[in-house]
């Protein structure tokens, strides 16, 4: 059973961190878009992306 052990720890460890790790990488891109988001619906004078983005959602699903 001792040659299990290491690669049972590192296993886990591995999994562990790197799940997580991609997970908190997601999350940071996530919010920074949606804060970049909010910062644009803010402007006094959208950008045109943000314009068209709203213009494409609200248009019927069929379209």
């Amino acid at each position: 059973m001792t040659f299990y052990w290491p690669a049972i720890i590192g296993f886990f460890f591995g999994f562990a961190f790197g799940v997580g790790c991609a997970l908190a990488v997601m999350y940071s891109i996530y919010m920074g878009g949606y804060r970049a988001a909010i910062r644009d619906s803010q402007l006094p004078t959208p950008p045109d992306r943000y314009r068209q983005t709203l213009e494409k959602l609200s248009r019927p699903s069929g379209s």
